[in-house]
């Protein structure tokens, strides 16, 4: 243990504490912010006066929110979305990764089927082949259309097959000494000793799948089939024109704070990605690191 430190590691010591302390406050303000904009009153909040603590408490956008359908329909969809999301593009990246962390020689064409996926990774056919390979399928304004849209994250194949590769060959090779099949070996050996990269990589498509967008904007034709995050990005952008809100919604609206109600949206929205992120944070570091380190 090193007890007597020179002043150039305690200099940059001090100076990293600062600049992470900095970084951590540039991340924890918009949360903060955005919480105490949906408790604050009308006024305050339209006068732009609240900073960092909020201004004349009222619950009224959360009680709003619980009597929007169209708000509630939304949060189950993006939940459905997460939960199916998740799922499936878990299961087709593990499946994918396990045949390329194979040596060469069990699996002769692993190099080629990897240079697709990474021109894949690199280059796409643009928007307008994928909504139309979308609509051949009838996928459209339904919920397989967000689930199977970005179903396959070659970035995540890659950091899951490297993981695989580097995990003993020896134990691959005692499970086939014992009788088993490609099959067995995955779901009884090697999934789980990969929880740390699997959980980091179910943390990844999930958090793209409950703050993405763009796809229900696109593929979603009606209002009440649009995710959460579609939902919010139209009443935030377009909370004039543009949406379906019926005339007693407008009323309640004009009662409201639409910066106040916004807010309590935005924060709902946020709620389970913060309750999920600690149960997997332990996982986290550790599955991407592992992933990257070769022996």
């Amino acid at each position: 243990m090193v007890r007597n430190r020179t002043l150039g590691s305690r200099t940059f010591e001090i100076t990293n504490v600062i600049l992470l302390g900095l970084l951590l406050l540039s991340c924890l303000y918009p949360l903060w912010y955005t919480f105490c904009v949906s408790i604050s009153n009308k006024a305050a909040a339209n006068a732009g006066l609240v900073t960092i603590y909020p201004i004349g408490f009222s619950l009224t956008p959360y009680q709003e929110i619980i009597n929007d359908k169209l708000f509630l329909n939304s949060f189950w969809i993006s939940i459905q979305r997460t939960v199916l999301g998740t799922a499936f593009s878990m299961l087709v990246t593990v499946l994918m990764a396990y045949p390329l962390a194979r040596p060469n020689r069990e699996f002769k064409m692993r190099n080629t089927f990897m240079w697709i996926l990474v021109f894949c990774m690199l280059f796409n056919g643009g928007l307008i082949p994928w909504y139309l390979t979308v609509q051949h399928y009838h996928l459209i304004n339904t919920i397989w259309a967000l689930v199977l849209g970005g179903g396959v994250p070659i970035f995540n194949v890659i950091l899951i097959m490297n993981f695989f590769r580097n995990l003993p060959k020896d134990m691959n090779e005692a499970a086939v000494v014992d009788g088993g099949g490609p099959w067995s070996i995955l779901f009884r050996v090697y999934i789980p000793c990969s929880v740390p990269v699997l959980a980091a990589v179910a943390l990844f498509i999930s958090v793209y799948h409950w703050n993405e967008f763009f796809n229900g904007l696109v593929l979603m034709n009606t209002s009440d089939k649009y995710p959460l995050q579609t939902y919010i990005q139209q009443l935030v952008v377009n909370i004039p024109v543009g949406t379906s809100l019926t005339p007693e919604q407008y009323k309640k609206l004009s009662e409201l704070s639409n910066r106040t109600l916004n807010a309590a949206k935005v924060f709902i929205a946020m709620v389970p990605m913060l309750l999920v992120y600690p149960f997997l944070q332990k996982y986290f570091v550790s599955g991407i690191m592992l992933g990257a380190v070769k022996e």
